[in-house]
């Protein structure tokens, strides 16, 4: 009796043969004989006895010895519930045991970088200064302390940084030794690549580094490979000088000579934050007898008009310095205003620092004309309609330390301390040329609708 039992009664392993055997009576089909949604209810079939089958059967030996009811330890002997819910962790009831806390610092950590990412989250991809900390591949210490110099903002402009480059690269150069079975002019480009990432990482590359680069390595690919190594070095730091002086140096000494002609004696002229080539323009002006004054309009968080203002007081040039918001007070009494560019584009857009488009705009509208200084070499062939879809991230005006938030707030009662504040400050913007009236450069005034013939006006060598 207790056979015929067991013989009636079926095996779990034999319900899973019958439940995956779709035509038991006539023989199971074959897939080919299977319609698409048999076959389908078949492998969904075979993944819930999979499944099944893995939830009875214990991962381990001793995983099955040790399983036990609730309140039983391996062994049989009874076990406190007390003790069962401080192994646990919690009651039987899902709390906590008292004098233990539930883990959910996981949580707060995933909130708060949710909340501290979610208001820049749209700003993400604008370029953020940052000490490079590791450096990868064989980097040049002098390239190391211009990264540094750049990350830190102790070198900015456009001029300074492409200068600042380029005389590494002279140093990297000197100390390159060609390697055995290679050239010069071929193992250097490869040499040049982790000192431009490393400077890369420090702060994204501008224009006027980008056309140096290009050039640079223009040269070494055209460098003699029968000179001697030391000679053909000597030659590319030669041709770096020779970049310097002619791009930059005389380039500014011609746009002095030109933008000086625009400056009468009785004018005001209004510049924005620091231009270095307007800084040239506005002291040779001066030193040619020409007697104006000038008003530095200057905006936080870098403040660098303060360094034009420093460098025309000590010349005696009558100054006004005021900060943006006040611009309308002074454009009427303006007549010319003087900025100059980070980089110019192919469509006569300007790039420049942040705020330059707002002076432009209401200089514009109180008819004052709008004068760009600009050296070629920051000529860009690309086409730029705004500054959101690449831009950098200035310095951040309030430290995060607890006592500076403080220290604002005593004089900002607005200001509150709060580790979620986070603010966003554009490093550049983006004029439109329409306000541009013209852009003086070593070629000539050029009006901003004529920008893509600069290749032509040098021969077609920008960015070559």
């Amino acid at each position: 009796m207790t056979q015929t039992a067991i013989a009636q009664t079926p095996t779990k392993s034999s319900n899973a043969r019958q439940s995956l055997n779709p035509n038991p009576d006539g023989g199971p089909k074959s897939q080919k004989q299977m319609s698409k949604a048999e076959r389908r209810d078949l492998q969904e079939r075979q993944r819930a006895a999979k499944a099944a089958a893995k939830a009875s059967v214990p991962s381990t030996p001793a995983a099955k010895s040790n399983t036990t009811p609730t309140g039983v330890t391996a062994k049989g002997a009874a076990q406190s519930p007390a003790s069962a819910a401080k192994k646990s962790g919690k009651t039987a009831d899902g709390k906590p045991v008292k004098g233990e806390q539930e883990d959910t610092s996981h949580l707060h950590t995933h909130a708060q970088v949710d909340d501290t990412t979610r208001g820049l989250r749209i700003f993400s991809h604008f370029g953020l200064p940052k000490s490079p900390s590791v450096t990868k591949g064989d980097v040049h210490p002098a390239i190391i302390r211009v990264g540094l110099q750049f990350s830190d903002f102790k070198i900015t402009g456009a001029d300074a940084r492409c200068i600042a480059m380029l005389t590494a690269f002279k140093a990297v150069i000197q100390d390159y030794v060609t390697p055995p079975n290679t050239t010069l002019s071929r193992h250097l480009m490869t040499h040049l690549s982790p000192q431009i990432n490393h400077l890369v990482l420090a702060r994204p590359m501008s224009v006027t580094m980008g056309n140096a680069i290009r050039q640079l390595k223009l040269e070494i690919s055209g460098s003699d490979i029968d000179l001697p190594e030391q000679d053909a070095k000597n030659a590319l730091c030669s041709k770096i000088d020779n970049y310097i002086r002619d791009r930059i140096v005389i380039a500014d000494q011609v746009i002095q000579e030109t933008a000086g002609k625009k400056i009468k004696d009785g004018d005001v002229i209004l510049t924005y934050a620091r231009s270095s080539v307007v800084q040239k323009v506005l002291l040779h002006a001066w030193e040619d007898g020409k007697r104006f004054s000038a008003i530095v309009v200057d905006s936080r968080p870098m403040l660098e008009g303060k360094a034009i203002l420093k460098a025309l007081t000590a010349a005696s040039i009558p100054c006004t310095y005021l900060l943006l918001p006040s611009l309308p007070s002074v454009l009427p009494h303006a007549t010319t205003l003087f900025v100059g560019a980070h980089s110019i584009h192919a469509n006569g857009a300007v790039f420049s620092r942040a705020g330059t488009a707002t002076v432009a705009m209401m200089a514009k509208l109180h008819n004052v004309p709008v004068v760009v200084c600009c050296e070629t070499y920051k000529w860009s062939e690309t086409v730029r309609w705004d500054s959101f879809s690449k831009n950098e991230l200035a310095p951040t005006p309030f430290p995060s330390s607890a006592s500076s938030n403080c220290h604002s707030s005593r004089h900002n009662p607005d200001i509150k301390t709060s580790h979620n504040l986070s603010v966003l400050c554009p490093l550049y913007d983006l004029t439109p040329p329409s306000y541009i009236t013209a852009v003086v450069t070593e070629v000539g005034v050029i009006p901003p609708s004529s920008m893509s013939s600069i290749p032509a006006a040098l021969g077609r060598t920008i960015g070559a």
